[in-house]
């Protein structure tokens, strides 16, 4: 598949899709072709200026769409609670999750409202409280979850000793471990969904490297400049080098979401590195096999979060 070739999205219409992190980058990429395929697209944003810029971005391309904004920050636990309370009152069922939001390498140790180290506690506890928040809907839909890992969780673990990096903060080494957090927490929700039936089916993607605002200048986060990486990427992105665009490096989550045969599944890149590249099932990276830790992230992640998954 050349860059600008896109998967075939099956017809969604009937369908509920909820994408986080969806006002800017590749999250607004996934929400655009979901909306395309015909799904209603809920998209719960921290930023309400942004996240209707967004809406209006994608009513554009697609003047039938609907989509939904929320509100929506997930580095509080009850900004999490509130929105799971209003969407389940709704009663609507929701047939896809995308947990793609996230924060990336903060210059100094920061934490949420929450008291948690900022990037585990938005990348991975957030979206695990969401989910748990959201979990009657997903199973009368016997929905898919797909949450997005990185390639920074190709090498990572997970520092039980150092959870919220108190003791040592290393900003690259606390990304990778909410990264793989998010990995192995979807692929956990998966084997307890099959033992318990739920119905629900999990994968784990992951976009490779694209130009996005993750690393671009942060204000709010203590990065009052664009990073060397990030102007890095957009160079070797608009030369079609290495790295994808938004637009390619959305296809792995639109493919984790689709692929009915993929429960349990990894996908991402197949370029050179798995930087870009067209989305394809992968090999799981080796943090991502070790079930044990995944069972031990989900109980301590319950506890941490204080409601259970289930």
């Amino acid at each position: 598949m050349a860059r600008n070739e896109r998967l075939t999205l099956p017809d969604l219409g009937g369908r509920r899709v909820l994408v986080t992190g969806a006002s800017d980058g590749i999250g607004l990429e996934i929400a655009a072709r979901f909306a395309g395929a015909g799904a209603e697209v809920v998209v719960p944003v921290r930023n309400r200026d942004k996240g209707a810029a967004a809406v209006a971005r994608i009513t554009a391309q697609h003047p039938d769409a609907s989509v939904l904004l929320e509100d929506l920050d997930l580095s509080s636990l009850e900004s999490v609670s509130t929105l799971g309370e209003r969407l389940r009152a709704g009663g609507t069922p929701i047939d896809v999750f995308v947990g793609n939001a996230g924060v990336m390498n903060p210059p100094e140790r920061q934490t949420t409202r929450d008291g948690f180290e900022l990037q585990f506690g938005t990348n991975h506890l957030g979206h695990v409280a969401l989910v748990g928040a959201l979990l009657p809907l997903l199973r009368v839909a016997d929905g898919r979850v797909v949450m997005q890992s990185s390639v920074a969780a190709q090498r990572a673990s997970i520092r039980w000793d150092d959870l919220q990096s108190e003791q040592d903060y290393d900003v690259a080494r606390a990304y990778g471990q909410s990264k793989l957090a998010c990995a192995l927490f979807a692929l956990e929700l998966g084997r307890r969904s099959r033992t318990g039936g739920w119905g629900i089916t999990s994968a784990v993607s992951h976009p490779g490297v694209a130009p996005t605002s993750l690393l671009a200048a942060r204000p709010e986060i203590g990065r009052s400049g664009d990073t060397v990486a990030v102007r890095m990427i957009r160079w070797l992105s608009a030369r079609g080098l290495l790295v994808g665009t938004p637009a390619s490096a959305a296809e792995p989550a639109l493919l984790a979401a689709t692929d009915t045969d993929l429960d349990g599944g990894f996908v991402g890149p197949t370029g050179p590195g798995q930087l870009g590249g067209p989305a394809g099932r992968r090999k799981p990276w080796a943090p991502l096999l070790r079930d044990d830790d995944a069972a031990r992230l989900w109980d301590v992640s319950e506890s941490l979060v204080g409601s259970a998954v289930s």
